[in-house]
C-alpha cells in the first residue's frame, strides 16, 4: 500500500478493526519511510448483478443511485442516512444472495418503495409518482386514496 504522503511502500500495519457489519476491516497503518500513519479499508468485493432496464438496456448494479432516489424522495422528512445506507445495504446483500446475473429493475423498484411505505407516507408518495409514472391527476389520487384506506384499516 502506498503512503499518501510519501508515496513509499513500505509501512506496517499497526491496527486492525472490523468494521460495521463484519464486511470491512479498517487497517491503520505507518509508513515506514516518512513515518506519518494513515487509514485503509479493505471491502469484501462485492459480486452484484446487471439490472436489466424497461426498455432493455442493462446497466451495473448502482448503490449510489439508489441512494440518491430514496434520498430525494425522503428530503425534509425524518429518516436518517444511516437509516437509507443501512437498507441500500440489505438490498445488495439480497441481489447478492439471489445468485443472478441479472435482474429486472422493477424488482428493485418493488423493494425500495415496499420500505418506503412502511417509513413514511410523503416519502412514498413521493418516489411512487416517480417509479409508477402516474399517467394523468386520477392514477395518482388513487394511489393516496388506497393509502389512505390503509391507514384507517390500520387505526380501527
Amino acid at each position: 500500500m502506498k503512503c499518501p504522503y510519501c508515496t513509499k511502500i513500505n509501512n506496517k500495519v499497526i491496527d486492525s478493526r472490523l468494521g460495521k457489519d463484519g464486511r470491512m476491516i479498517r487497517r491503520r497503518r505507518e509508513c515506514l519511510e516518512c513515518g506519518r500513519r494513515f487509514t485503509t479499508y479493505e471491502k469484501l468485493e462485492d459480486i452484484l448483478p446487471m439490472i436489466v432496464k424497461k426498455d432493455g438496456r442493462r446497466e451495473p448494479f448502482n448503490r449510489d443511485k439508489i441512494i440518491s432516489g430514496i434520498r430525494n424522495a425522503c428530503q425534509k422528512r425524518p429518516i436518517s442516512m444511516t437509516k437509507i445506507e443501512d437498507f441500500v445495504d440489505s438490498l445488495e446483500v439480497y441481489f447478492q444472495e439471489l445468485g443472478k446475473k441479472e435482474v429486472e429493475s422493477p424488482q428493485i423498484g418493488e423493494k425500495v418503495i415496499s420500505k418506503l411505505k412502511e417509513w413514511d407516507e410523503v416519502a412514498y408518495v413521493r418516489f411512487a409518482s416517480v417509479y409508477k409514472q402516474f399517467k394523468d391527476i386520477n392514477e395518482f389520487m388513487t394511489e393516496l386514496e388506497g393509502i389512505l384506506r390503509s391507514k384507517r384499516a390500520k387505526e380501527n
